[in-house]
């Protein structure tokens, strides 16, 4: 089955839009990229046409030289016209999005906007559109919501140790139960930190906050921790384009307040590129989820990605963690990004 995928993300309604560039799935995971395919269909009537008004004469006529002359000029259209859709359709190398997935072992699916192009790029488009809970991807909106709202004054503020946690529901993880300042509790994921500046926040105005900025389904409960088991979903193309509107900063938030949490999501930099990003382990409904979310920016293009991988819950797998971001890994090199 053919599967169109295109979309802007100025439109986070989801609403149609006129087709841009598009990503064409000849077979599942697999994709082949051109232009609006009405473009190409376009073209192939207005050559029949030019055949058909300016050479049917020649076949009319039973004249054999009017005849050679016409099979001349088929032969040369018809190279020309080969030559033409090849070099005029960008085409790019064949793109296997699933082996990565099957090479670890896990279902999921990634999601990714070439910002360049502005085209959208799935291995699958209807799990791109599955809401599930964000865990501690979670910490991106948040880290920009206890700034805007005063809670917090910078990311270098000092959080105390509570002295104890539920390591049933979060694991047990000594290194984290300390004093810390809040880029480092974003960095190391300690979930703690984040729980107490939400408690501070307050249900009422993350409310107010995530539907005006379009964050998943907005829905929050009186714990600390909504993000991690629910009521707050997300799905992977929501992500993207939440981070799309980070990245241009067209969400409700200082300037300066952007430039922080730019900077706390640094993962990582070289002299071709920068990746700002937040990995995520959360629960739900006897499954493991598990985030990789961010965006790769280079001097030519900025990559915004989603991927998402789960696992029946308890199952013990050693791998799951480091897939999340191997799978993203390797799309983008497929890309060219990496």
């Amino acid at each position: 089955m053919l599967e169109v995928v295109g979309s802007n993300p100025a439109n986070p309604t989801n609403q149609k839009q006129p087709l841009r560039k598009q990503r064409l799935f000849l077979v599942p995971g697999q994709v082949l990229r051109y232009d609006d395919p009405r473009q190409l269909n376009g073209s192939l009537i207005f050559i029949y046409y030019v055949i058909n008004v300016h050479f049917l004469r020649l076949v009319d006529e039973p004249n054999e030289k009017n005849r050679n002359m016409k099979n001349m000029i088929t032969r040369r259209i018809f190279t020309l016209f080969l030559v033409w859709a090849v070099v005029s359709a960008p085409v790019s190398a064949q793109l296997d999005l699933q082996k990565p997935f099957c090479d670890c072992g896990f279902a999921g699916s990634i999601t990714i906007f070439d910002y360049k192009r502005s085209e959208w790029i799935m291995s699958d488009s209807t799990d791109s559109q599955v809401e599930t809970v964000p865990a501690s991807t979670f910490k991106i909106p948040n880290l920009l919501i206890a700034l805007e709202t005063g809670v917090i004054q910078s990311e270098m503020d000092t959080m105390g140790w509570i002295g104890s946690i539920d390591t049933t529901l979060y694991g047990y993880r000594p290194s984290t139960y300390k004093d810390m300042t809040v880029k480092y509790a974003f960095q190391v994921s300690a979930g703690w930190v984040f729980m107490e500046l939400a408690k501070k926040v307050g249900r009422e105005h993350y409310e107010q906050v995530l539907n005006d900025i379009g964050y998943g389904n907005a829905a929050v409960s009186d714990e600390a921790d909504f993000w991690n088991f629910g009521p707050l979903k997300v799905s992977p193309r929501d992500q993207v384009e939440m981070l799309i509107r980070i990245y241009e900063e067209k969400l409700p938030f200082s300037k300066h307040n952007f430039d922080i949490v730019k900077a706390v999501m640094v993962t990582e930099q070289t002299d071709d590129y920068t990746i700002r990003s937040k990995t995520g382990l959360g629960v739900q409904n006897g499954k493991d989820i598990g985030w990789w979310v961010g965006y790769l920016q280079r001097k030519d293009n900025v990559y915004f990605f989603a991927t998402r991988i789960v696992k029946d819950h308890g199952t013990p797998s050693d791998g799951f963690m480091k897939c999340r971001l191997d799978i993203t890994r390797e799309v983008l090199r497929q890309l060219g990004a990496l």
